[in-house]
């Protein structure tokens, strides 16, 4: 990777610039108002950035021989999240003016020494070793903080205890949200299964040919798992459970598409009745109506409120003592799966999410 940056420019242009590539999270990041030379700026439309951030991710954790640190964990994260990439040349008097954009741009910064700094130039993650700057921070935007801070306090009411050092999470700036009709899609694939293996608890089974014909958009949105389970005359009691508890990510699934007036606080199981009837609904009238999305504040007080009660009950469970708050581990299990989905969490279809805490 050294190397590959170092042929960006000419060595006319290296001498007289400092090399930089800024990885920035948010979606619009600001035009560049100091002395350099750009060499390639480049969002996610660009179909090599992508490649080029696996590629990133997975040099800098092989770097840690097996160690994953907390901040190399979090860049890493960082790098998750990026929107944007700006490889530049930077005129040695300008790297204040530098820094400052980078803050904007919510950055994290590659230079050829191999080092990762955060937006004022100090090392998160030298090029061998894991020891950087004591002073140096991950940088999130300010609304993911203000937020992170409005979650500790309704946390402090319930009495539910977090660590202080859990980070923020995803924030306006950085957000790219699933499109309405694809919510919608994804919540009906998920009724038809859980209403399949719900069927299967009882005496009289409904056949997926049967789901098919009452339900045609959901099966056109099923992920590879769900036809795998749907295709089962008889699956195991395990698949069954899996695909009953998908009534939870269903609530928030309509909850998020303003079907649901609120997501209940993860103490109890959801009320499956109600969420059933919206279901089919919404399901008998198709796609013809436009759904509309919640606004994006709502989605991430939702998300970041959910990761960190998901961290209480996973260490509740982790060292055999009760949830705090009487919170449901299953509940929020599939609650912060769906919430992770429809904030595109590490980009990943339904099936591969993962829920880390």
């Amino acid at each position: 990777m050294l190397n590959r940056l170092k042929q960006l420019f000419s060595p006319k242009d290296l001498s007289k610039h400092i090399l930089l590539n800024a990885y920035c999270t948010v979606a619009d990041a600001p035009m560049s108002g100091f002395p350099h030379v750009l060499n390639v700026r480049r969002d996610l439309s660009d179909p090599e950035l992508q490649p080029h951030l696996n590629g990133f991710m997975n040099h800098l954790a092989d770097a840690g021989q097996g160690s994953m640190t907390r901040v190399r964990y979090h860049v890493i994260r960082h790098l998750q999240r990026v929107r944007q990439h700006v490889s530049l040349a930077v005129e040695e008097g300008a790297m204040d003016g530098f820094s400052e954009w980078a803050r904007t741009a919510n950055a994290v910064v590659f230079m050829v020494d191999g080092s990762v700094r955060d937006p004022q130039g100090r090392i998160l993650l030298p090029a061998a070793g894991d020891d950087g700057d004591p002073q140096a921070v991950i940088p999130y935007p300010p609304q993911a903080w203000q937020r992170k801070a409005r979650t500790d306090e309704l946390l402090a009411a319930r009495k539910v205890a977090v660590p202080a050092d859990l980070p923020p999470l995803v924030s306006e700036p950085e957000l790219r949200l699933r499109a309405p009709e694809d919510v919608l899609r994804r919540m009906l694939a998920l009724f038809v299964v859980a209403i399949r293996a719900e069927s299967l608890t009882g005496d009289t089974p409904i056949t997926a040919a049967d789901l098919q014909q009452r339900f045609p958009p959901a099966f056109a949105g099923l992920s590879d798992a769900e036809r795998a389970f749907l295709a089962q005359e008889a699956p195991t009691q395990q698949e069954i459970t899996q695909f009953l508890w998908r009534y939870e990510a269903i609530l928030v699934l309509q909850w998020a598409l303003g079907l649901q007036d609120a997501l209940p606080f993860p103490d109890a199981i959801c009320d499956v009745s109600t969420i059933s009837r919206t279901a089919i609904e919404r399901g008998t009238e198709g796609l013809r109506k436009q759904p509309a999305m919640r606004s994006a504040g709502e989605l991430l007080d939702a998300l970041d409120l959910h990761y960190r009660l998901h961290w209480a009950t996973r260490q509740a469970l982790l060292k055999k003592y009760p949830a705090p708050a009487g919170l449901n581990d299953g509940v929020l299990q599939e609650r912060h799966h769906a919430l992770n989905w429809l904030v595109r969490f590490e980009d990943r279809d339904w099936d591969d999410v993962d829920t880390p805490t």
